[in-house]
């Protein structure tokens, strides 16, 4: 009996051998509707030239984004609606499906999910086909990201890598860098935005401490 239990005990504590578990998770869906169905399966075709029976995907990718919405409430209620509000006229020529992403990290670190890790969603153009998305209440201005976003951060991408057939977890503002990568699928040429998001310093936080296997993110084009 004894050798049992100190062989349970050694498994537990062996780096190699221990899980990473999942990190506390409050479920608070947005929308996911016959509406936002249809405009995501149509997203898919347009922009991608896929047509699954459901928008569903398998996630080779972790993008980590900023709300550039300073409050909680407001970042969760523009997630919300099916369709992308009025103002956001800059992205909507391309298609009236809202953005949104399966996690959104309060400025405490408190994770929210918002929809499931695998079912579509639009946060990056050219990877929302395999990219499990991350925003982070706060901007690079007057709410820059807290130290409570980072470990919540850390604690669920390493959760999700282990999960998931996960090789690269970059920053919104990098995106550009996978423009003729394998993954990189977009029919519209002219279709792209600059993003500065969460930017460089977070990010390498971010990576420095994951300690999970990766593939470097592909060299700048510019």
């Amino acid at each position: 009996m004894k050798y049992y239990l100190l062989l349970s005990l050694l498994f537990a504590f062996c780096p190699a051998q221990r899980q990473t578990e999942k990190p506390t998770v409050i479920q608070k869906p947005i929308v996911f509707d016959d509406e936002r169905r249809a405009l995501s399966l149509a997203y898919m075709k347009e922009h991608y030239g896929l047509t699954p029976d459901e928008p569903v995907f398998d996630p080779k990718m972790i993008v980590v984004h900023w709300t550039a919405i300073p409050t909680f409430q407001e970042s969760f209620d523009a997630f919300y609606p099916a369709r992308l509000p009025g103002n956001r006229k800059d992205i909507k020529r391309a298609s009236a499906l809202n953005v949104s992403v399966p996690y959104l990290i309060d400025r405490d670190g408190q994770i929210y999910q918002l929809m499931p890790d695998t079912v579509f969603a639009r946060h990056v153009i050219g990877l929302n086909q395999v990219a499990i998305g991350i925003e982070n209440v706060g901007d690079g201005q007057g709410h820059p990201l807290t130290d409570a976003q980072l470990e919540a951060n850390i604690k669920l991408i390493r959760y999700l890598v282990q999960k998931y057939d996960i090789k690269y977890v970059i920053g919104h503002h990098e995106y550009q860098q996978f423009i003729g990568h394998p993954l990189w699928i977009e029919k519209d040429p002219n279709y792209l935005t600059e993003k500065d998001d969460p930017g460089d310093a977070f990010m390498n936080k971010i990576r420095n401490r994951l300690s999970v296997p990766l593939n470097p993110l592909p060299k700048a084009k510019r």
